[in-house]
């Protein structure tokens, strides 16, 4: 008995000693199950507050402190002698916040209604923005009325995610002057953020979108600033923390002269004329008058413009989206024929004293090519056949000279290329030579199309802008000037940044001789007893110049009918071109009035206008000078 006991308890503290050991293993894997557990929560704590403690304090930070961009006041830009054309004004626009409202949908159903806006526009606006992060405020509205704000701000609660942005906007102070050179602003696209820098830009941004606003973006728009406020759990400002002020843009200040610019834009605008008037100092290239009508509604632009306002200007017929001065291209008519007869001298085919009569027609190749004075003009010098414009002269001296040396001599007063100057989209025109219509229809060049040329009809293709860049070389002894339209640059402080001098583009040489002649042929224009543009004159001042008709089509269905009887898109078009003083030119100026029928009538009084501005006080001393001699 008292062995088996022994060996009982033997077995018992075998037993013990596996249990302990099976204890032990399960303590020791519960406690490897617990530092893992616990490693892991040091873990996270450790990714969760050290590797990714700045960008969650960043986030906490974000939910309590607001950062948004501030707008920088774009330059203003000026004319030649200070006064503002365009400046800025606050305006108040009405934003969304999609991370502080909680049902966007609702949210625009409310603000449409409320503001009576067409719901669809609002959410086209929502899916432009798509890929935007939600913190950033999309432009619902632009430039509300003061009614309106009052009413989003009485009822912010109603509107969670509907805030009021103050920004900058264009004020026109001589409203649509100069449109086309100036430019308006509107909201950059995807496609243009996508170019641009991202540091500078973003989406929501107004950018330049034409004329000047886009071509000098860069010293126009300023540098933004930003605010950051502290809001509550809606969203809702309490207090403003720190703010850095926006740095203005630079200022421009152009060549052109305003009360010049608007006596032009009246008088095209009277009849709703559509053409375009150019005029610039004949000595530097400065151009004082550029003027496009029918005239760019900038109004329109302002917040953006509407479908329809956009649609109504694509489907004028007169076409205002179009930059005439430079984008829109004519037969010059008989302003070209100042170019006939310098290549006529230039050649040796003709001299101050070569006649050529005219019996109201010329022959050519068993057809007749009719001069505009039936009758026709008798005898002719240079002199007279620039004065009375005489196509048969003409005709002649361009059979004799060639349809290419007419061209050399077209390209060196800036006819056939572009000028260079800071505008838009800028054409060539068109001087046609043999080697051109060979490439261009694969013929060759018919010497009868060279009658058409020298009168300035044919293939020829000129912008008013290179008329009267050829006019002012004319009028200047044969020096061609690239077209300034900026003065000076200056920052926010007043101080210049950068200033434009004259450039020369081109210098008559051998050429330049003839010019005299010429000249005293287009005074006779204007100061002649019988030159096509006599009623032009002015007491005080004389001027020189030259009237063009550039014919449109020929239709015989028209014949015979007096010209108010021909449909208005059949009618020829008017030029007027000329300078002054003649003794010493200062301003050249062209007109070409789309339809007008005939310079004299139709540009030539436009261009008179323009001159008794321009000679205001000389004017004014001339007839008093009179007055004196009448009492003596």
């Amino acid at each position: 008995m008292k062995w088996s006991g022994f060996k009982n308890l033997e077995e018992l503290g075998e037993s013990d000693n596996a249990a302990l050991d099976s204890l032990k293993r399960r303590i020791g894997f519960a406690g490897l199950v617990i530092l893992c557990f616990a490693a892991l929560i040091f873990s996270r704590l450790w990714f969760l507050q050290l590797y990714k403690g700045e960008e969650y304090k960043s986030r906490a930070e974000n939910n309590r402190v607001r950062v948004s961009e501030v707008a920088a006041p774009r330059g203003n830009i000026l004319d030649r002698k200070g006064r503002e054309m365009v400046t800025n004004r606050p305006s108040f626009n009405v934003v969304l916040v999609r991370e502080d409202s909680n049902n966007v949908d609702e949210l625009i159903k409310d603000i449409a209604s409320a503001l009576h806006l067409d719901i669809s526009d609002l959410w086209a606006k929502l899916r432009g923005a798509e890929g935007k992060p939600r913190h950033l405020p999309i432009r619902l509205v632009e430039d509300v009325s003061w009614d309106t704000l009052a009413y989003v701000e009485n009822h912010n609660q109603e509107f969670p995610g509907i805030r009021i942005e103050v920004a900058p906007a264009r004020v026109y102070h001589y409203g649509d002057l100069a449109a086309h050179a100036i430019g308006y602003l509107g909201e950059i696209s995807k496609k243009e953020l996508s170019k641009r820098d991202a540091t500078i830009y973003s989406g929501g941004d107004l950018i330049g979108k034409m004329g000047l606003e886009r071509l000098r973006e860069k010293d126009l728009r300023g540098e933004k600033g930003s605010s950051s406020s502290e809001v509550n759990a809606r969203g809702f400002e309490q207090q403003l923390l720190r703010s850095l002020e926006p740095l203005p843009g630079n200022d421009i200040q152009l060549t052109l002269d305003a009360k010049l610019q608007q006596v032009a834009e009246r008088l095209m605008a009277e009849g709703e004329k559509a053409g375009a008037v150019v005029a610039m100092e004949v000595k530097t290239g400065r151009m004082l008058v550029l003027d496009s009508n029918p005239v760019l509604p900038l109004s329109q632009f302002v917040g953006g413009i509407s479908h329809k306002n956009w649609n109504a200007l694509l489907e004028n017929d007169k076409h205002p989206l179009i930059n005439k001065v430079v984008q829109a291209m004519y037969p010059p008519g008989s302003t070209y024929k100042m170019m006939t007869a310098m290549a006529g001298l230039a050649t040796g085919v003709i001299d101050p004293n070569s006649v050529f009569y005219c019996p109201g027609y010329y022959y050519f190749a068993g057809r007749r090519y009719h001069c505009w004075k039936r009758g026709g003009h008798g005898a002719v010098d240079l002199k007279r056949a620039i004065s009375e414009s005489c196509d048969v002269y003409f005709y002649q001296v361009g059979m004799r000279v060639g349809v290419d040396n007419l061209a050399r001599m077209a390209n060196k007063f800036g006819l056939g290329h572009k000028s260079g100057i800071e505008m838009e989209h800028e054409k060539g025109g068109l001087t046609p030579t043999k080697e051109w219509k060979r490439k261009k229809y694969q013929t060759k060049w018919q010497e009868g199309e060279t009658l058409s040329v020298a009168i300035g009809q044919g293939f020829n293709l000129v912008t008013p802008l290179q008329i009267c860049l050829m006019t002012a070389t004319i009028a200047n002894g044969g020096t061609s000037y690239k077209p300034q339209l900026i003065e000076k640059i200056t920052d926010p402080d007043g101080q210049v940044l950068m200033e434009f001098e004259p450039v020369i583009s081109n210098q008559l040489e051998g050429e330049k001789v003839f010019l005299k002649l010429i000249r005293e042929g287009m005074e006779e224009v204007v100061q002649g007893r019988r030159g096509t543009a006599r009623k032009v004159k002015i007491k005080g001042v004389t001027i020189g110049g030259k009237t063009g008709t550039a014919q449109v089509v020929r239709l015989k269905q028209y014949r015979g009918l007096k010209e108010e009887e021909i449909p208005y898109k059949y009618r020829d078009h008017a030029w007027f071109t000329c300078y002054a003083p003649a003794e010493d030119p200062e301003i050249a100026i062209t007109v070409l009035v789309e339809h007008g029928l005939h310079g004299g009538s139709g540009a030539g009084p436009i261009a008179r206008a323009l001159l008794e501005e321009y000679f205001a006080e000389r004017i004014a001393l001339a007839a008093v000078e009179e007055e004196k001699k009448k009492n003596e």
